[in-house]
């Protein structure tokens, strides 16, 4: 027999399978393997197998070792990492890595095992009475395995001693076992089962979901009981014998998820995401490999769990972004969910109270189904939107962050005891450091973008490639000291806060804070328990979350999003106010919201205000109809990243020249046509430039030019990609 192999190599001029014997390796379909190749060994994945290869057989290698002990790719694996391959044109290594824990690839975690120690079959007071005088230490080692049960060896070498425990194992008198310890996260969660009894709109959405045989969009206002919703469907499903992935945007969003789908539905549960430590990540996936587990839940990479017989795939917040990856193979999730529901027979249901415009124009073409959901399962109605106009805040001289209406409403619901949240999507302390005489803006050395300054630890940082710098003591530029700090962080809000109510406990939740594993877990957790009066954070905090105490929002900067140079900034600045404001009044106290904004007659923040979402659509669809926007039309990219600029210029004109040949043999496909600078020219010391084209309808074989070009300028010097409809365009 032989195994047709993919080497773990992601290169274009490798991408090809290698035909090996199988021997004695006992190699089966979805194996890692270890082969030998050229000089060296590397891993690689049995994608299938044939009685005879076309090769001759006499130059046939063997596998070396079978690396698991059973094969890490289910068929259903295989079957979407080549549909995968074959979608967005890169190498079958690459797309086969997202199946797999990196650390598990790279042998750098296995399987963590222990030595156990119990009690024999041997009568107890016999084995006490055949011991010699003297052998107290024995005695106590048998005493304490009567009274504790099995025990790690480690715990008896170290309590008494490691000669005792050898003696009374060769004795015959103990059993030492060596079992495998399951590292699991997350271990301080509480678990508490809230079943509750369905409103009619959660009916008519489980039977929606159940009955369609088409993907089921939910849009559901926030609070409505999406989530409850999803975990009917779950049950239906796993008591069916099938298996379930349920997705989230954020990694905060995960505890708070895993304990109620935990709570419902015990062990059976299992969470992948990349802030896992390597070992969790490593037994969490093996236990949804072994079936041990049949529920997934996680971040965009949980849709490429190792789970088979896979019944449905939910993606909760379907709208965000996070939900598009930026580094290759750059897939979008739902279109991943959507491959795989149909080649497992899974239902796929997409959940959101603001859906991405694409999903809804389908939902109202019928290529989705949909279930809405209009009322909040409390009854009550959402918040009460006030707008605060920053202008005439500051004309009457207000100069904080703060309007006037904001403290007044933060005074009553502290005066209340209830909670807070106020959200800015920036950290740091200030947007920008410069200098008042020359205007001098500080800028980071590796990327074209200014510095924000961070206060806690006195540096300036960089947010897009993470360098940190000294803060200006005097201007490099002039020699003034004459330093001004512009813009507001999340970390100068809590000082103004501080300054405000100085007996109010703050919390501050962003990529600061949450470097460490479980630090999303923890702020949540002591915000839940009301360990603290108000949270302050960024889009981390906008989404999801349910706290019964929080009966204010305040919205600082609302209409920031609405500035950028990207065709969907509207319709981001909708989704995030309406998901932050959701956030209160969802127990029994009204909800009230306070957005700052320097635009209060801006059209989109009027119709967020009144969560009236099918205005703000029909306005949106119209806009990108007239101009065509995708829908109805595709935005390729084709982006040049080199850390030489001539160079990048260079293979900017190789790709432009080619992607020209294309333009002029389908210039009735091409609405626009392209090349330039990115709008952040540098980025992580890489200079940037771009060949933009939109083209009508979903062109496949347009695409697949443009993948080709892309793919042929790829080199050591140059990192040449194709992006179709960019998540952000800067």
């Amino acid at each position: 027999m032989i195994a047709r192999v993919i080497v773990d190599i992601a290169t274009s001029e490798l991408d090809k399978i290698f035909d090996y014997k199988i021997g004695e390796s006992g190699a089966l379909i979805g194996s890692r393997v270890i082969v030998p190749f050229g000089k060296f060994k590397t891993e690689g994945f049995v994608i299938s197998t044939a009685e005879n290869s076309s090769y001759p057989e006499e130059k046939l290698k063997s596998i070396i070792r079978v690396v698991d002990e059973v094969p890490a790719l289910t068929s259903d694996n295989l079957e979407l990492a080549n549909h995968l391959h074959e979608t967005y044109h890169v190498s079958m290594a690459s797309v086969l890595r997202l199946f797999l824990p990196t650390e598990m690839r790279t042998g750098k975690v296995r399987k963590k095992t222990a030595n156990y120690a119990s009690l024999s079959s041997v009568d107890f007071d016999d084995i006490l009475s055949s011991l010699k005088k003297g052998a107290d230490k024995q005695r106590a080692v048998l005493t304490f395995l009567k009274e504790n049960g099995k025990t790690k060896c480690s715990v008896l070498n170290e309590t008494f001693s490691p000669s005792s425990v050898t003696a009374l194992k060769n004795k015959g008198y103990i059993v030492v076992s060596e079992e495998r310890i399951v590292r699991t996260p997350y271990k301080g969660i509480q678990f508490s089962e809230k079943r509750v009894t369905l409103n009619s709109e959660q009916e008519n959405a489980v039977k929606v979901c159940l009955e369609s045989d088409k993907p089921t969009l939910i849009k559901g206002v926030t609070g409505s009981g999406k989530t409850e919703v999803y975990l009917r469907l779950i049950e239906s499903v796993i008591s069916g014998g099938k298996t379930a992935i349920m997705l989230v945007p954020e990694i905060s969003l995960t505890p708070q998820t895993f304990s109620r789908l935990r709570a419902r539905f015990g062990d059976k549960c299992a969470i992948l995401h990349s802030g896992l430590s390597a070992g969790e990540k490593f037994d969490e996936w093996w236990r949804l490999r072994s079936g041990e587990a049949v529920i997934a839940i996680g971040a965009r990479s949980a849709i490429f769990a190792p789970l088979e017989n896979l019944g449905l795939i939910i993606i909760d917040e379907e709208h965000d972004q996070s939900y598009e990856s930026e580094s290759s193979p750059r897939y979008v999730t739902d279109e991943v969910a959507y491959i795989r529901a149909k080649l497992s027979g899974a239902k796929l249901v997409m959940g959101s109270a603001t859906p991405k415009i694409e999903s809804y124009k389908k939902a109202l073409d019928g290529v989705y189904s949909l279930a809405e959901m209009k009322g909040r399962v409390n009854g009550k109605p959402l918040p009460e939107m006030i707008i605060s106009d920053m202008k005439d805040e500051v004309r009457h001289g207000n100069i904080s962050p703060f309007s006037v209406a904001l403290k007044q409403e933060l005074k009553n619901t502290l005066d209340k005891g209830n909670q807070a949240i106020i959200f800015l999507n920036r950290r740091g302390y200030s947007q920008k450091v410069i200098c008042r005489e020359c205007d001098y803006v500080a800028k980071c050395l590796n990327c074209d973008v200014s510095l924000h300054y961070h206060r806690a630890e006195d540096l300036l940082k960089c947010h897009f490639c993470g360098s940190q710098y000294h803060m200006l003591s005097a201007c490099p530029e002039c020699g003034s000291v004459s330093i001004n700090y512009t813009g507001t962080g999340t970390q100068k809000v809590v000082q103004e806060l501080q300054d405000l109510f100085p007996t109010a406990k703050i919390l501050r939740m962003d990529n600061d804070t949450t470097q460490t594993k479980e630090s999303h877990f923890n702020i949540l957790k002591d915000f839940g328990e009301k360990k603290a009066d108000i949270l302050v954070g960024t889009q981390m905090i906008a989404k999801g979350h349910d706290f019964p105490s929080v009966t204010l929002v305040g919205i600082l900067d609302a209409d920031m999003s609405l500035y950028f140079s990207d065709y969907r900034s509207g319709e981001r600045t909708f989704q995030l106010i309406t998901q932050v404001a959701g956030r209160s009044g969802r127990a029994d106290d009204k909800g009230k919201v306070v957005l700052q904004t320097y635009s209060p007659q801006n059209t989109v923040l009027q119709t967020a205000i009144r969560y009236d979402y099918e205005r703000f659509y029909k306005r949106e669809i119209a806009i990108r109809q007239a101009s065509y926007f995708p829908p109805f039309s595709d935005i390729l990219r084709i982006m040049v990243e080199s850390e030489d600029d001539a160079v990048a210029i260079s293979t900017l004109k190789k790709v432009f020249e080619s992607a020209r040949e294309v333009y002029n043999d389908n210039r009735q496909h091409f609405i626009y046509f392209d090349k330039m600078k990115s709008p952040l020219k540098r980025i992580k010391n890489k200079y940037r430039y771009q060949v933009l084209a939109r083209i009508k309808g979903n062109n496949d074989e347009i695409k697949g030019e443009f993948y080709k070009i892309a793919n042929e300028n790829l080199s050591k010097k140059v990192l040449c990609y194709l992006e179709i409809n960019p998540s952000s365009m800067s």
